[in-house]
């Protein structure tokens, strides 16, 4: 799993058009997992650079350390700039190349306190899914990994990315504390209705459009009825106010691009005027959207592997 489930979640994005390429590197061509399977064909460890993400899963901890070949490696590939991140007890081995000073960090929760002994100047986190600091991040492990993976699909990608893949996956897009809390291009988007969903993906890549309830109901092949039923079953919420918070959402990040004004925002977004923008935020916020866009921002690029 540790290495299945972040290796199926770029796969996934790969098919929806992202150019991840995805090497599977070792210090030998074949690996035996604990559980007795083989991995074959391995490459050896190949230059990476800045434009690459490494992942180290775990292993079966003893007193002896990882490989020094595989240690080495970890060290020059954060040296060149790559990302390195880790699964499970896989971070032991970002301590042992010296990543972790430091830094906070996370592993399997069995480990933590071993984490701590033996690298004591880093930052050991016990109840996080995964934690990021700069360019190196760690998981707590096994399912861990595909939180972590998905995470790192939405910073490349962005949020729908990160969600079809959840959805390709069948699992629920969860965060930790350094994420938002609500997003709901994923929190809505965990359920298993293929006409909701139809809805969804025309609402969230269109989210300036202004079809009624009866033509999205066609587009789901159901009734109005049966529409507005699973809508709110499988979601929880209205069609209606989907959509607001879709548009709101949008709205946010939209806010990133100091060059759009307002109005741009808001007709982008579908709605009449800014006024109509700041109306409906400050009901739904509790704040101006210039107070928003004050601590909106970030960026997000698509990196290959």
């Amino acid at each position: 799993m540790d290495v299945a489930g972040p290796l199926q979640a770029f796969h996934e994005a790969a098919e929806f058009g992202v150019p991840y390429e995805i090497v599977h590197a070792a210090a030998t061509p074949t690996v035996r997992t604990a559980q007795g399977l083989d991995f074959a064909g391995l490459v050896p460890f190949p230059e990476v650079g800045p434009d690459d993400r490494v992942i180290v899963p775990g292993y079966t901890l003893a007193d002896t350390r990882p490989p020094r070949a595989l240690i080495a490696w970890v060290r020059r590939a954060a040296a060149a700039g790559a990302e390195v991140c880790s699964v499970c007890t896989g971070t032991f081995v970002l301590g042992e190349a010296g990543l972790l000073d430091g830094r906070r960090c996370t592993t399997h929760w069995k480990r933590v306190r071993e984490l701590q002994r033996r690298f004591p100047r880093a930052t050991v986190v016990g109840d996080r899914l995964f934690v990021e600091d700069g360019p190196v991040t760690s998981s707590a492990g096994i399912a861990s990994g595909i939180d972590m993976a998905l995470a790192m699909l939405e910073r490349d990608g962005g949020p729908v990315l990160a969600s079809s893949v959840a959805r390709e996956l069948v699992v629920y897009m969860r965060r930790d504390g350094s994420h938002a809390q609500e997003s709901v291009y994923l929190d809505y988007q965990t359920h298993l209705s293929p006409g909701v969903h139809v809805v969804q993906q025309h609402l969230v890549a269109h989210p300036e459009s202004t079809e009624r309830l009866s033509e999205l109901a066609r587009m789901a092949g159901m009734s109005e009825r049966t529409l507005t039923r699973a809508f709110r079953l499988a979601t929880g919420i209205s069609v209606r106010a989907f959509r607001e918070r879709l548009r709101l959402e949008r709205a946010r990040d939209l806010m990133r691009n100091p060059t759009m004004t307002m109005d741009a925002i808001a007709s982008a977004c579908g709605y009449a005027d800014a006024r109509q923008l700041r109306r409906l935020w400050t009901a739904r916020r509790g704040t101006s959207p210039r107070a928003g866009r004050h601590v909106t921002t970030g960026t997000t690029a698509v990196r290959s592997s």
